[in-house]
Parts: C-alpha cells; structure tokens; sequence
C-alpha cells in the first residue's frame, strides 16, 4: 500500500513538475512562437535608446535587447521596439504589450515589490543630476531656493529632487511634463531654472540644447539610480535570460573575449571560457536556449565594456567614464557570476 501510495504520489510529483517547467517557459514559448522580441524602450535617449531618422534603435538599453534576440534566436535583428513614457512603461509590461523593460528605469523597493514584476540585473549604475545655465550664476544645488525645476512626471527623479530640496531648507516649483522631449524643451526656453533626471540623461538631454555649452552640471548626486531591463513576476525562466543575458557580456569582458577575438578562444583550455562558449556542460539548456547562447550575444553585440564603449564611453558624445559601471576586478560595482 505504502508502495502504491509513493509510485502515486512520485508520478503526481513528476506531472507537476513536468506542468511547472512548461508554465515557467510560457514567455519564452510565446517570444519564438511570435517570431522576435518585443522591447520596451525610451521615447529617444541618445546613447541609451534612441532612434536615427530611419527608425534605427541604437544604444546601451537596445544593445541588451539585441543580446536577447540573439540569444534566442541567432538574430539580433529579431527585435522590435516599443517607445514608451515613464508613465506608460509599467503598464505595456504588465498587460503583456511587452516582455522586456530595457528602458533607463530605476529599481526601487516599491516598483520592486508592489507592482507585480522583477527588476533583473543593473547593466548601468547612474545617480540623478542637475544642470542648470552658466548664466544662472550658481554653483552649488544649495543655492537653488525657490527654482523652477523642470522634470519628468512618473520618476524618481521627481521624488528626489522634492527630497533634496526639503532636506535643504528650500522651497520648489516643480514643472513636470509626460514626455521627455517636452521637458528638455521647457528647461530650453528658459521656462525653468534647472533640469534634472540621471545623470547619464542629463548628459544626453543637455546635446539637444541649442548651445551645450552654456549649461553646466551641478556637482551633488543627489540619489542613487540603479537602471535594468525588468519583467513580469511568475516566469523565473524569462528572468532567468534576462540575468544570464547581461551576465554573459560581463563574463566575456573580464575573460577578454571580444567579437573580434571570439574564434579564437573557442579551443582555450580555460575550463571557464569553455563553459562560457558552449563547450563544457550543458548550461543553455538549464534556461531553455542553445548551449552556444553566450557566443551568439557575444558575436552579435559585443562584451559589456565594447557597448558600452560604443554608446556611451568617453569616446561618444556623451563622455562617460565607466566609473562605478566598471567590471569588479577594475573597481567598480558590474560582477558577473561564474557559469558552472
């Protein structure tokens, strides 16, 4: 009887089991099923998310997506991009119009455990900023009682900067606007005193002035500003992708493997490079993909230092450091864990 009762429950075991792993891959199923991925994105921010005349996405965010893509399917053309506002943002992902954030949005304890989704990794450490005209005179975010601050409704950055401000005794005039062109517009003619958002965006908002070089930033950071891509809760596989994804690119960059020079490590006898390339183990399988999944991210994009460089880095418009977003070994806060 015993024995009956454990081979029951055993195959009731195995069932669930079976039901659980097919639930728990029904992102991914529906992601190849349709045939490419659709990601959510910011409404244009240059070095991040932004699109060219032709509709042509580039930056950090839609590099991560492209790692995705071709992850999956060894096309990093196998994308689609969703621009969406602050506001809109959690919304298209919860209804499923989207099945990835990658959109400069900061992981918070609220959006965390309150909202229904997963913030994944951060593939950029930012803190908020603000920028204000040279003519102003000031040189210090302590010398701006009662502003006029333009920003961004539906952020962080709005909370913050009331934060800084009645942590310093001032008072404020926020000038909040849904789109982020519309408040980049405002701080431009002149309809407020300060412009602030993460620092990274103030860098990349201030080149659509029509003289940059008549604004400056303040020196205080006045939050922290973790960004990364974000989904749904309840599917700890897509997770899983989107982790491992971003974890992949860090690997490759502290093992030194490049796009360039990917081939050739392809016979190291480096047991980590070899199971970070597919050779050793069968870790693909353990997320749903390819066991080859990383060398597709990596010949598609790039490790995480060549995208970064590449939209960001001190060699972009934006001539930003890696600073905190370098790798551990080299300082900074971007840690992959090992694949084995």
């Amino acid at each position: 009887m015993f024995k009956k009762f454990f081979t029951i429950f055993g195959l009731v075991g195995s069932l669930f089991a079976s039901n659980a792993f097919a639930d728990g891959h029904a992102t991914l199923k529906q992601v190849q099923d349709r045939g490419h991925l659709q990601c959510g994105v910011s409404q244009g921010l240059f070095g991040f998310s932004n699109p060219d005349d032709a509709g042509n996405w580039t930056g950090l965010d839609v590099d991560f997506c492209r790692a995705m893509a071709a992850a999956i399917f060894n096309d990093p053309q196998a994308v689609k991009f969703t621009p969406l506002s602050s506001k809109q943002r959690f919304t298209a992902l919860s209804s499923g119009e989207i099945d990835v954030l990658a959109r400069n949005t900061t992981w918070t304890m609220t959006r965390d455990a309150s909202l229904g989704l997963n913030f994944s990794v951060v593939n950029y450490y930012d803190g908020q900023g603000m920028m204000v005209p040279k003519s102003l005179g000031v040189t210090s975010g302590t010398e701006l009682d009662g502003a006029n601050v333009c920003t961004q409704t539906g952020t962080t950055t709005e909370l913050n900067i009331t934060d800084f401000f009645r942590m310093n005794n001032m008072s404020i005039n926020i000038v909040a606007y849904e789109d982020a062109a519309d408040v980049i517009a405002a701080y431009g003619e002149g309809r407020c005193d300060v412009y602030t958002t993460d620092k990274s965006g103030v860098a990349a908002q201030r080149l659509k002035l029509s003289n940059p070089d008549d604004h400056m930033l303040l020196p205080e950071v006045i939050s922290k500003e973790p960004l990364g891509p974000v989904v749904r809760q309840g599917d700890d596989n897509w997770l899983n992708i989107v982790k491992w994804t971003h974890f992949a690119m860090l690997n490759a960059e502290e093992m030194g493997v490049t796009q360039a020079n990917i081939d050739s490590h392809m016979s190291s006898n480096d047991p980590a490079m070899l199971r970070l390339l597919g050779k050793e183990g069968t870790f693909g399988e353990y997320i749903g993909l390819s066991n080859d999944w990383a060398v597709r991210i990596i010949k598609a994009v790039g490790n995480y230092a060549e995208s970064y460089e590449r939209n960001v880095g001190p060699n972009t418009p934006l001539q930003l450091d890696r600073g905190v977003n370098a790798l551990w070994t080299a300082g900074g806060l971007q840690y992959g864990p090992p694949i084995r």
